[in-house]
């Protein structure tokens, strides 16, 4: 029992497996800060649902020296993130922008959920029981003459 929460431990110790390697950290704790903070918003174009802090692919390396080179030679961090999306587009964005062009994007979850409550509503209404009414006079008026006759 005890091996098995030692292992646990372990493994929740762990943490999320980062894919930096050595070479690439910058001596300044601020400046690699800055580095992670961005590389953490940039998709691997390889990968696509990671982004290059995780990846390990080639391309994601490459991003991750650039995005470091850019903060050595004075950029900020929105400087060095605008030169990656001029270079390889929106898409490198983990979190597309809200514009225009994205609007559908963005609007896509509420249309959604606005649908599927409009769809629940409508199939509430059409399940409800219809009220119950009496019969008008003239339909009491021949039942009872249909009783008559018996």
């Amino acid at each position: 029992m005890r091996r098995a929460a030692l292992l646990l431990a372990a493994f929740l110790a762990a943490g999320p497996a980062r894919a930096v390697q050595p070479n690439e950290v910058l001596p300044d704790p601020a400046l690699e800060h800055r580095a992670r903070e961005i590389s953490a918003g940039l998709r691997c174009l390889v990968c696509q649902n990671q982004s290059i802090d995780d990846s390990d692919a080639p391309l994601a390396k490459d991003l991750r020296v650039l995005v470091r080179d850019r903060l050595k030679a004075g950029d900020t961090n929105q400087q060095a993130e605008d030169f990656i999306v001029r270079r390889y587009g929106e898409f490198v964005l983990l979190r597309p922008v809200f514009g225009l062009h994205t609007l559908l994007l963005w609007a896509t979850p509420l249309l959604a959920v606005l649908l599927g409550g409009f769809g629940i509503w409508r199939l509430a209404r059409r399940r409800a029981p219809a009220p119950e009414r009496g019969l008008s006079p003239a339909e009491e008026a021949e039942v009872a003459a249909l009783l008559k006759r018996d």
